[in-house]
């Protein structure tokens, strides 16, 4: 078993009882909640009688429903409707802090966290979410949940959890020009398999992971769910302690000071032990997009769509082409695309913008294709106005939205139509992922998003920076 990991630290630190199941009671710091698994999880509340134990330490927002583009109220969606009612019915009664669509500090759930500096090294984070493993860019232990476990964490601000197994990736060397942290997680799961981690906690490290931004390794530990690993992070250090530095809910003037010695305190030691330890050269990495139905089916893009006989798994490849239609052995290069899309928890922070715009600049989206960009929140969106990025994305023809999920997980107006093939920098490329049953997800980073949009066909961007 591992030793001396951020994980096992953090995990012992926040140890409240060992269950008469074996499992872990653990204590949870933060718990971010949004519209669509939380009204279930206060409905169960209120049919028990049950308070909120620290409403101080859950923050609520909006995301994965609201429009991006028409806002007003009440929403064409009743159920959308119904569910905002809910949320903002049940933060009021229970004293918790929430974020709404007339909020500036209302975005994707696991844009706000960081932006609004309420994540921090050292913590445990729940949400009701798949991809709460984002937070463990900042060294977190954050973990997606389910409603009932929503219900759990607002009434004994504890979850009953088992103790992962831990894997160090090493990503060693430096990232070519064109290659980005999306390009790094889908290499990653690519080659580990989307069941890979199942049982694992994913530490992220090595130079090529010391050197990135604190964007760049949020977009790296949001996807270690399509991995299979429950939870992935990055030790924190000077950059991680740089980027909490003066946000709203930091640690303020000497405080600070503390609080960072104990975040230096909580990082893996030098001499850890691992249950698994995975070296991948940062060399041998390019632009790399799926071309299949999960995020492990994926190939760089100088590569040949595989055959499924040269696949792991030829039966999945199969039922992959028989959904998408591309032809294995072709290049992926040319495939025509009908949608582009740059958004997501994934990819909808201010650099990730600054991407697409290096690229769409003085392009034109190509006339076929449907392209819109849709920042992570509020704030990112106000920035990117400031900074003249939606001027650039709007004169190349993009759409240019506010701030939500949007079209990562189509609940809401943003939907692929019938067929319709998505350059998409958001997470998942599951059949109906997008909102249609037949639709067809590309996942890539998103300047390679923008590279498709301007060519009407998956390029590589490296050609046009």
């Amino acid at each position: 078993m591992s030793q001396r990991t951020l994980y096992d630290k953090v995990w012992e630190s926040h140890t409240v009882d060992i269950l008469p199941t074996g499992q872990t009671q653990l204590f949870i710091g933060l718990h971010l909640v949004h519209e669509v698994t939380s009204p279930q999880a206060f409905a169960m509340m209120r049919e028990q009688g049950l308070k909120v134990a620290f409403p101080e330490r859950t923050f609520a927002t909006v995301d994965h429903i609201v429009p991006t583009d028409v806002r007003e109220r009440p929403f064409l969606d009743e159920q959308a409707e119904e569910m905002m009612q809910v949320l903002e019915g049940a933060t009021h009664d229970y004293g918790i802090e929430f974020y709404g669509m007339d909020s500036e500090r209302q975005g994707i759930v696991h844009v706000i966290g960081p932006q609004l500096g309420l994540t921090q090294p050292g913590m445990t984070l729940a949400c009701g979410d798949s991809h709460t493993s984002t937070h463990g860019a900042f060294g977190t232990l954050a973990f997606g949940i389910g409603t009932t476990q929503i219900k759990d964490v607002l009434a004994t601000q504890t979850l009953a959890l088992d103790k992962l197994k831990v894997r160090r990736i090493n990503v060693n060397g430096r990232l070519s020009e064109g290659v980005y942290a999306k390009d790094v997680i889908l290499t990653i799961i690519e080659r580990l398999g989307v069941g890979g981690g199942k049982g694992f906690a994913y530490e992220y490290g090595g130079s090529a992971l010391d050197a990135m931004t604190m964007d760049e390794r949020l977009t790296v530990c949001n996807m270690s769910i399509e991995g299979g690993a429950l939870v992935g992070y990055v030790n924190p250090d000077e950059t991680t302690f740089e980027y909490v530095r003066g946000r709203t809910f930091a640690p303020k003037s000497d405080v600070f000071d503390r609080a960072v010695t104990y975040w230096r305190s909580v990082a893996s030691t030098a001499d850890a032990s691992y249950d698994d330890i995975i070296e991948i050269p940062a060399a041998e990495m390019e632009p790399t997009v799926t071309w299949g139905i999960n995020p492990g089916q994926a190939v760089g893009i100088s590569r040949n769509l595989p055959r499924p006989e040269e696949w792991p798994d030829p039966e999945g490849a199969r039922r992959a082409y028989q959904h998408t239609s591309f032809t294995p052995g072709e290049p992926v290069l040319g495939i025509p695309i009908d949608v582009a899309f740059v958004g997501s928890c994934t990819n909808s922070r201010i650099s990730d913008l600054r991407a697409a715009a290096r690229v769409a600049r003085g392009r034109h989206v190509d006339p076929r294709v449907r392209a819109i960009v849709v920042p992570g929140s509020f704030e990112v969106k106000r920035q990117a106005e400031a900074e003249g990025l939606d001027r650039v994305f709007t004169e190349a023809g993009f759409e240019w939205r506010a701030a939500g999920c949007s079209m990562c997980l189509a609940m809401n107006p943003d939907k692929l139509r019938g067929r319709e093939v998505c350059a998409s920098s958001s997470n998942r490329n599951f059949i109906g992922r997008q909102g249609s049953a037949t639709g067809r997800t590309i996942l890539m980073s998103p300047a390679m998003v923008a590279a498709a949009a301007v060519s009407g066909k998956i390029a590589d961007v490296r050609e046009l920076l």
